[in-house]
This record gives structure tokens, sequence and C-alpha cells, in this order.
């Protein structure tokens, strides 16, 4: 399985990997923007995303607002600080999968990656 991790902080990309890392993911893509995410989710064969809201260049809503638009229904974990209830619906519109809240516990990546994608 490869993952796209979508997040402007290094340091929070870093975290999301070792998480994975510890849920037997070893296949990850990063990208610093939704820009960045993009572009790797159309030259790669992702298997899940999990993204940031705020981001430059590209939020994370219109990164899956463009994943959405070409049909694809790959897993999108939105990863955030953001749980405001407008934002929820707007993600939830948009086809998001789910949501994590900042900060989250290895066990509750593992609990949507076991939740969204077929073993």
């Amino acid at each position: 399985m490869k993952v796209l991790v979508a997040d402007d902080s290094g340091v929070m990309r870093k975290i999301i990997i070792r998480a994975l890392n510890a849920c037997g993911v070893m296949d990850t893509v990063e990208a610093a923007d939704g820009k960045a995410g993009w572009q790797a989710f159309q030259t790669e064969d992702i298997d899940f995303v999990l993204t940031d809201w705020n981001m430059p260049e590209m939020s994370g809503l219109e990164l899956l607002k463009e994943i959405r638009n070409v049909g694809s229904d790959v897993p999108v974990i939105m990863v955030t600080t953001e749980a405001e209830k407008e934002r929820v619906i707007e993600a939830i519109q948009a086809g998001v999968t789910d949501y994590l809240c900042k900060p989250f516990e290895q066990e509750e990546l593992r609990d949507k990656l076991d939740k969204y994608v077929a073993a």
C-alpha cells in the first residue's frame, strides 16, 4: 500500500510517516503542500491519502476535490486541527473519507487504516 502524506509541516509529515511505519506501512510519498500532493497523486499509484487542511499553494480541501473530480475513490483522511462544524460539513460534501484531529494517537491512525483499506 502506498500512502500520500501531504502536510506543509516537515515535522508533522515525519510524525505521520513514523506512525504509518509502526502500522506496517513503509511505502509513503511526501508532499509539502496540496499542489505537490496533487502532482504526486497523478504520477504515483496512491492507495490512501492523509492530508492537512491548511497548506500553501493548494489546501487539503482543494486536493480532496481534485482527487474526487477525477473519479477516484481512494480513501482521503483529513489530518487537521480544524474541527469546526462548518469545515467538517464542507469536507464531507467534498467527499472526505474521514477525519483525524491533531494531535492523534498511533492507534487512531491504525484504526483508520484498518477501516478503509482492504487487507
